[in-house]
């Protein structure tokens, strides 16, 4: 299938893994192989964003603590040049780590040690959330959906506020993609977890209120000045489309829903 650049993909994700730790490298490389990952590691940070931008990846491992510089250095670098999906591995415990990885564009994190099975769960669901499929994956060109400013080409992954483009990861697409499919529709912090991030909800996981957090300062306020994604209190959140003006002729609604590409328009 082709990717959104025109190259056709490959027939097993590319990982690059970047982690000083070399018998964790090792590790990983023999259970993630036989899954049908294709690895590449390096142990320093300068390495990885070199790597990472000569080559192709589909998602990028990186840790928190290389020899050279921080892992957040490494990430900053990575999201000024490059979109690809990244997987920060940090300290068991550490909160602070995990607000600031997410803060700085990484799609989800995974606390030291972990097994290779959550490993392997977690590489699946960034990879089904970032659109990647082998060969013969998908016939149909997935949707363009457009409702009021915002534009989600659903096969280039990409977003667009006003026509200009928004640099969302993998989680914070998603989410935006289900408040589209589901206008004025509050979602629980249980759902969100669950159907975007793909893994079961824990009430002291704050990750999905990150990623939310994150969407709304990219989104920005309403022409109104109104938030676009308010915050139900002790249930989740609901995405508040603004509504059309209603004239004679017109009847009150939910803007208009445009579905161009894979599906037909919504009246």
């Amino acid at each position: 299938m082709p990717s959104p650049n025109g190259a056709t993909q490959p027939a097993k994700p590319r990982l690059l893994i970047v982690d000083d730790d070399r018998d964790l490298c090792n590790l990983v490389a023999r259970y993630l192989e036989p899954e049908g990952f294709a690895l590449s590691a390096v142990h320093r940070g300068a390495d990885g964003v070199q790597s990472a931008i000569e080559r192709s990846y589909e998602l990028i491992v990186l840790d928190v603590m290389l020899p050279d510089k921080k892992g957040f250095d490494v990430l900053r670098e990575l999201r000024s040049r490059l979109r690809t999906p990244v997987l920060m591995l940090t300290a068991k415990g550490d909160e602070f780590d995990r607000v600031l990885g997410l803060e700085l564009g990484a799609d989800d994190y995974l606390p030291k040690p972990f097994s290779p099975r959550e490993l392997v769960a977690r590489i699946s669901a960034i990879l089904r959330r970032s659109g990647w499929q082998a060969e013969g994956g998908i016939a149909m060109r997935p949707p363009v959906i457009r409702i009021a400013d915002i534009e989600l080409d659903l096969a280039a992954r990409t977003v667009l506020k006003a026509g200009q483009p928004l640099r969302l990861t993998s989680a914070e697409f998603d989410i935006l993609h289900a408040f589209c499919d589901a206008p004025w529709q509050v979602h629980t912090r249980e759902a969100l977890v669950e159907n975007v991030l793909d893994r079961k909800f824990s009430p002291f996981d704050r990750s999905i209120d990150l990623h939310i957090s994150n969407l709304r300062r990219k989104l920005g306020p309403q022409d109104d000045g109104s938030e676009r994604i308010r915050s139900i209190r002790g249930i989740g959140y609901l995405y508040a489309w603004p509504m059309p003006t209603v004239s004679s002729k017109s009847k009150p609604g939910l803007p208009p829903i445009d579905h161009h590409g894979g599906g037909k328009a919504q009246p």
